[in-house]
């Protein structure tokens, strides 16, 4: 099996040749950049995969930037996958995001998100991964598999992101607000078997993507602060504050509000995670393991 990942710097792809490897894979895996037009010279024919990848991601939008996302995110992932197809590769896998259904978490009740939640975005990255959804669904067909993934919060060893955030918060707060919110998030090597397992199987089609279970913010700092050996407390009091003026914030429903993928919308046919805990996942993420 030959793959092709479009995006040679990111760090979805990067760690997915990591775990190849540490799995032994027998795969042969190239990268590279399409930054420039050079990508389009590239030879595709010898790939049974693409993995596209590159995108725009964990920048603070601004209204001129509009334009970039859509050629980024949208445009240049619909050229790279007609360029696939008509190339001759099997399958094609794009990671989208959460944010298509625009839906920030709620302290007050549940925000839950299946399969048949409309889409909704509210920001750049979210209208433009969608417009490339609608464009790539076309190019489907018996001899070229397009495998869309709904991305939630990915997690790893020197993730970008918010993740990195939330393990710098944990080595600064003694004290943390006790809310037991549920977060969907995904480890980036489950990310990366996933990825394996739709590419192995030539799947096609619309994929939530998810852990096992899901997980609130606090548990997330807490386990973050023992691999740091930082002492955490758990503050009933600032939960109150939090949950009683924190819809008001955007800040604070992205932190600690509810929004999660409904866990039996998330199971894909065949397979299994590896026995990787959650402990361990961010074990693995501070650089333990």
């Amino acid at each position: 099996m030959n793959i092709l990942i479009t995006g040679k710097n990111s760090y979805a792809g990067k760690e997915f040749i990591r775990r190849m490897k540490e799995k032994n894979s027998s795969w042969g895996i190239d990268a590279i950049s399409v930054r420039n037009e050079e990508w389009k010279k590239h030879d595709f024919s010898k790939y049974d995969a693409v993995y596209h990848v590159a995108a725009i991601v964990h920048l603070k939008e601004k209204p001129s930037m509009e334009s970039e996302y859509y050629r980024v995110n949208t445009d240049l992932a619909f050229q790279v996958a007609k360029k696939a197809k008509n190339e001759g590769v099997k399958s094609f896998i794009f990671l989208s995001s959460i944010a298509v259904y625009g839906l920030l978490g709620d302290l007050k009740e549940e925000v839950v998100i299946s399969k048949e939640t409309p889409e909704n975005p509210k920001t750049f990255n979210g209208k433009s991964k969608l417009a490339a959804e609608k464009l790539l669904e076309p190019l489907r067909s018996e001899k070229f598999q397009v495998a869309i993934l709904r991305i939630p919060l990915i997690y790893g060893y020197k993730c970008p992101g918010n993740y990195g955030s939330l393990s710098k918060l944990a080595a600064l707060t003694p004290v943390f607000p006790k809310i037991d919110n549920k977060r969907t998030m995904i480890f980036i090597d489950h990310l990366s078997d996933i990825v394996e397992h739709l590419i192995s199987n030539q799947c096609s089609g619309l994929y939530l993507i998810s852990n096992q279970d899901t997980i609130s913010t606090f548990e997330l700092v807490r386990e973050v602060s023992k691999n740091k050996n930082k002492m955490l407390f758990a503050s009933q009091a600032l939960a109150w504050v939090i949950k009683s003026t924190g819809n008001f914030s955007g800040t604070t429903r992205k932190l600690f509000g509810t929004v999660y993928y409904k866990l039996e919308d998330t199971q894909i046919e065949g397979f299994t995670f590896s026995n990787i805990s959650f402990e361990e996942s961010i074990s693995r993420s501070e650089g333990k393991k």
